[in-house]
């Protein structure tokens, strides 16, 4: 297997997948950027170590992102070096991995995404199940069991060579505030290798949850199962656990674990309505989270231009249409198109500044003079202003159209579409 590792055509995929992900800087402070003049130069003796199992791996650097709900998600970045090596490790594991996981496990996976999982958990409740197990695996990528998950790759992949470069990733240290401190348990969530570990590590949780038939979906760490009654989901909820705790050496977080109401969870930042013919919405974090951004591209007390907003909205909110389309509620895209247009004429507004400047600004639009001079001289305030009849009607849908503003209503028709 060290052969197919070190092979020109599995290297040059690994080299392009790097560079193609980009991505931050590890603890050398080597950009992408360097990795391909790096790689040429080194290549020769870094191959030796690699081949002779004595490379070592640069520690992590530890960066920590905070969560909507508290707290922070903490991410190793590797050194660029070590995730060129990582991917070409994942290449060659990957598809004898791949082809055992269960059908029910959507995370990381080729050919696959989360909005598979969602479909699949809606399927589940149109099919009667309307109860779920929601588990929350605490702090899972930092918690894995290096034994316990090396025993598992060891069932499959024999080269000691390959096995002991893949130990060295788990035990790389971690770099905190340019201290190095020691890793002994837990994969990394930040370098190209750490998914497929974290599904080898679950595989062996499908299996237990498909041997006894239950239907569930599980989206890297993210494990939900749904059952028929709140009476069977604490019976569920009481042997899975159990069986995580003591067969896979992991912890269950009582406090985020439930058993509840699809409708009143979320997964993967969506949830469902509680008709007989459940549909698919937005939860009510990732709506808070969303209007957060707005609210700071919008902000009237940062004077940026305009054109500046418009082109970091776009840049957001392109994106977040394009996973939040799976939602069966258009009317929420419509009424966020409202409000950002309400926001942006907030700003516009007050760019204005003065009344000489904003009566001049508005018979520019077309507004008669009288009106233009009321509305110029208004002593409203400005987040009232910018919901004024004056204002809807000239810096309406086509003006802001016309200003390269991207709606989100059109962009989810496009996509449901497509």
């Amino acid at each position: 297997m060290m052969k197919q590792l070190l092979s020109r055509e599995n290297l040059l995929t690994a080299l392009k997948r790097v560079e193609k992900n980009k991505g931050s800087h590890g603890v050398d402070g080597m950009s992408v950027k360097s990795l391909r003049e790096h790689i040429m130069t080194n290549w020769d003796s870094i191959r030796q170590q690699v081949e002779a199992g004595t490379y070592q791996p640069q520690p992590v650097r530890r960066i920590e992102i905070p969560k909507p709900n508290g707290g922070v998600r903490l991410l190793g970045i590797p050194t660029v070096t070590d995730r060129f090596i990582q991917q070409a490790i994942a290449q060659i594991l990957t598809p004898i991995f791949d082809p055992m996981f269960s059908e029910h496990s959507y995370g990381f996976r080729p050919n696959r995404r989360g909005h598979d999982a969602v479909r699949r958990a809606k399927g589940f409740m149109k099919d009667g199940k309307r109860w779920v197990v929601d588990l929350d695996l605490e702090k899972f990528f930092d918690k894995v069991n290096h034994d316990k998950l090396m025993g598992l790759i060891a069932k499959h992949v024999k080269d000691k060579t390959l096995l002991k470069l893949i130990r060295s990733y788990l035990e790389s240290g971690v770099m905190i505030n340019g201290l190095e401190t020691a890793n002994e348990e837990g994969v990394p969530q930040g370098g190209p290798l750490s998914p497929l570990l974290s599904n080898i590590m679950l595989h062996e949780l499908d299996m237990e949850l498909e041997k006894r038939g239950l239907s569930f979906v599980r989206y890297a760490d993210d494990c939900n199962v749904y059952i028929s009654s709140k009476k069977a989901g604490k019976r569920v909820m009481t042997s899975i656990t159990a069986f995580i705790e003591g067969k896979l050496k992991l912890k269950v977080n009582q406090e985020k674990s439930a058993v509840d109401r699809p409708w009143k969870r979320k997964f993967l930042g969506f949830s469902f309505t509680y008709q007989s013919d459940p549909k698919v919405r937005i939860a009510k974090e990732s709506m808070k989270k969303v209007k957060q951004r707005i609210r700071e591209l919008t902000s009237r007390s940062k004077a940026l231009p305009m054109e500046y907003r418009i082109e970091q909205l776009n840049q957001y909110l392109i994106g977040w249409a394009g996973y939040f389309s799976l939602a069966d509620t258009p009317s929420v895209f419509t009424s966020l198109d409202e409000w950002i247009r309400r926001r942006l004429r907030m700003c516009l507004w007050k760019q204005w500044k003065n009344p000489k400047t904003k009566v001049k600004r508005l018979i520019t639009l077309g507004v008669p003079k009288a009106k233009a001079y009321e509305w110029g001289n208004s002593r409203k305030k400005y987040w009232r202003i910018a919901c004024s009849p004056i204002l809807h009607r000239t810096l309406n849908n086509a003006y802001w159209q016309t200003e390269g503003l991207k709606s989100l209503t059109d962009r989810y028709f496009l996509l449901r579409h497509t």
